[in-house]
């Protein structure tokens, strides 16, 4: 064999090892990926029953239910044509509130409810930490 053959050889076997390793971690991926309904969605197609999803939209006003001990919360997450009842143990993030964007991570039951595992609130992007907020506009004067 010839010194041009076993470098086109090795650089078959190298392409070929990568294109493996990349199919393997797609393989890998495709069972963890965690897709994306709005209520509207979940309307249209269907509940999607034993996959991680994740469901997005707003949170409605006066839909949030807050159990006695502390950690179970019971609200509705719409998208202006649909609902969808969530349940959620755990300690909500600080900006969890009526109105506002939710995305909720979990699975779909049966009953058409969603069962959250976690949730990520969604905020504008005026948002501003409280710490900071009085701070950015604050003026002060030179005295001489």
């Amino acid at each position: 064999m010839k010194a041009k053959q076993q470098r086109m050889m090795l650089a078959g076997l190298g392409l070929a090892a990568v294109a493996a390793a990349a199919l393997l971690a797609l393989s890998a991926l495709k069972d963890q990926a965690s897709f994306f309904y709005a209520p509207s969605d979940v309307q249209r197609r269907g509940l999607p029953l034993g996959r991680a999803v994740r469901l997005g939209g707003m949170v409605e006003a006066g839909s949030i239910k807050r159990q006695a001990d502390g950690v179970s919360i019971h609200f509705v997450v719409g998208d202006g044509v649909a609902r969808v009842p969530v349940r959620f143990r755990g300690i909500a993030p600080d900006l969890f509130r009526e109105r506002s964007g939710v995305v909720a991570e979990g699975s779909f039951n049966p009953d058409g409810s969603f069962t959250a595992t976690n949730l990520l609130a969604k905020h504008d992007e005026k948002y501003m930490p409280p710490q900071l907020a009085g701070k950015m506009h604050e003026t002060k004067t030179l005295r001489e």
